[in-house]
């Protein structure tokens, strides 16, 4: 895992086209969860068995024209820290245009990658227009139509040709927590106070991709690898207060993590910011710990603890299960209980339930108590349960017509899951196939 591919390039070249076609194309993007909220600014795509994050800047350029360039300059700038490959769209039917050779100007610069992408070339006469672009000094364009997908395929073929296969990071078997969030909720203080207790226990673990480095914590019982995030790294250039800076700090993190903690600021309550995060997390299948900071700042009286909890649950559903602590880090407030409920989670995520407890427990609650409300008089009869071998809880029920199981039985089975083996904080994912 790990590797990050920003598109960049000015307004109105086609970044969002060719992005949904990364992502949805193909064999690529395989998202069952409902519910979720499709940032669309972010996606996984697989080509020739090699997996990599995309992320188009092109959905977080905000204002008026005057302010583009100024914006564009930042998200460039931040791809270059950030991604390990560019693609840099361009569009022929324009032409060279003064911002993009700015945006080239700058990637020349730039030590990664950088792929120039032509697009909107639907016909042969079009090819014509590529030969102006050699003038940026980026090597050949490669030729594209982000609408019918002709020429993505070459573009997939070099773009992940240096890829490695899409194999997890490996570290020594321990726990992997990412500490993630909006800039200045406390991520930073809260991995201080925890690693500058002692600085001799941590040491830093390289990782086996570029730039994902661990550190080691183990006092107090604790024995884990904290995974390298904003606050553990240089600060950037760009101005914190980008959302294209949070969700590109977080991709990262999340991907090379077990559980994440997302920090939250308790006066500034849950903003959509959170939400793509929390997505984030969610579709990479993650565990997660919400932790609402500064709670200290917060006026409180007897229902303020419980109307919070219920406000968080109601914007994160239908994926409510998910542990939250309230924490000062300032005042070293239940610190420990955040180290806590992330084991738990932990163990939680890769627990294994064998084939004959899940048939002797469960089958009888989905086959005889409450069986699937039959659809045009057929009656769907769940046979069989087993969990499958992965890196998080995955489980298939084998049934005659799964093609009329309806969300809300999925996720009446997702609770009893959840209740008989608490897999508090933890994706699940469901199947339902024919025997």
């Amino acid at each position: 895992m790990g590797n990050i591919v920003a598109i960049v390039g000015r307004p109105n070249v086609g970044k969002s086209t060719l992005f949904n076609r990364l992502t949805e194309s193909r064999q690529a993007i395989v998202d069952e969860t409902s519910g979720v909220t499709r940032d669309r600014q972010y996606g996984h795509s697989d080509w020739n068995g090699k997996h990599f994050s995309i992320i188009d800047t092109g959905g977080y350029v905000v204002g008026g024209d005057d302010s583009f360039e100024i914006e564009i300059r930042k998200q460039v700038e931040l791809a270059i820290e950030e991604a390990d490959a560019i693609l840099f769209l361009v569009d022929v039917r324009e032409g060279l245009t003064p911002m993009d050779e700015d945006v080239a100007n700058l990637l020349r610069r730039s030590p990664k990658r950088v792929m120039l992408v032509a697009n909107k070339v639907d016909n042969p006469k079009e090819m014509e227009g590529l030969a102006e672009f050699y003038a940026l000094g980026l090597g050949d364009p490669y030729p594209i139509a982000g609408i019918s997908g002709s020429g993505t395929g070459d573009l997939l073929d070099a773009l992940v040709e240096p890829f490695e296969e899409g194999s997890e990071d490996e570290t020594d078997g321990l726990p992997r927590i990412a500490v993630v969030g909006r800039p200045n909720v406390g991520k930073s203080s809260f991995i201080n106070m925890i690693t500058g207790q002692e600085r001799n226990i941590v040491t830093p673990i390289a990782g086996t991709t570029r730039d994902s480095i661990y550190t080691r914590y183990n006092l107090f019982g604790f024995d884990f690898n904290f995974v390298d995030t904003a606050g553990l790294r240089r600060k950037s250039k760009v101005e914190e207060d980008l959302e294209f800076y949070s969700v590109l700090r977080s991709v990262r993190a999340i991907e090379n993590s077990d559980v994440c903690i997302l920090m939250l600021d308790a006066s500034q309550g849950l903003e959509q910011q959170d939400l793509n995060i929390f997505s984030l997390i969610q579709r990479n299948h993650k565990g997660v710990v919400i932790v609402v900071n500064k709670w200290d700042l917060v006026e409180k009286d007897n229902h303020t603890h419980k109307q919070y909890e219920d406000l968080i649950h109601s914007r994160i559903a239908p994926f409510e299960d998910v542990p939250i602590v309230f924490t000062s880090v300032i005042n070293k407030q239940r610190i420990h209980k955040v180290l806590e409920t992330a084991r738990a989670v932990y163990e939680a995520r890769a627990r294994r339930i064998s084939t004959s407890e899940l048939n002797e427990r469960l089958l009888p609650i989905v086959k005889e108590q409450n069986p699937p409300p039959a659809v045009k008089g057929k009656w769907i009869k769940i046979k069989y349960i087993t969990q499958l071998p992965t890196a998080y809880p995955q489980f298939v029920f084998f049934c005659n017509l799964p093609q009329y199981i309806r969300d809300p039985y999925r996720r009446f089975v997702e609770n009893r899951l959840r209740e008989m083996w608490d897999f508090h904080g933890v994706p699940i994912t469901i199947y339902f196939r024919a025997k």
